[in-house]
């Protein structure tokens, strides 16, 4: 038995390495593509997500909407949170060159974890208080257009 559960995790293992393959290569590939040749593979532009959250109502997006705003306030807490406990470390740094303390290159982390943490606030905000446009949504969801898009 223990020979068949160790067989499972190996076929496991090797479908997650061409996974993960796969996707070195969309994404190499997409970076090509975009910054040289203004293209990109469609196909790999987050369709999974995309193509779910497409089928819901407004009221399921709406929802997340939400959901994804209190996961980006979770992760911009544990951010600047991290950064706080770093500044004192930095602070007593210095960069090779320069000499300035360490503390201005990563003390950069207290500012950015702050802005995200207000910007997906002001977002969770609107969609509780029922300001969030339909353009909104649609941009949620992938399916927003700019106008130069739309004409061409």
């Amino acid at each position: 038995m223990q020979r068949a559960f160790d067989m499972f995790y190996r076929l496991l293992e090797g479908v997650l390495v061409l996974l993960l393959f796969g996707m070195v290569l969309m994404v190499f590939g997409n970076v090509v593509l975009r910054y040289g040749f203004n293209s990109g593979i469609l196909i790999s532009a987050h369709l999974g997500i995309e193509t779910l959250v497409q089928r819901f109502s407004r009221r399921g997006r709406l929802i997340c909407m939400g959901a994804s705003n209190i996961i980006v306030i979770l992760c911009s807490v544990v951010f600047f949170c991290g950064a706080v406990m770093q500044f004192d470390i930095n602070a007593t740094m210095f960069a090779p060159v320069s000499g300035l303390s360490l503390a201005w290159v990563y003390g950069i982390g207290l500012f950015t974890g702050m802005g995200v943490f207000i910007i997906a606030s002001i977002r969770l905000f609107n969609i509780v208080a029922g300001r969030t446009s339909d353009e909104d949504i649609l941009r949620f969801v992938g399916e927003h257009q700019t106008l130069t898009e739309r004409i061409e």
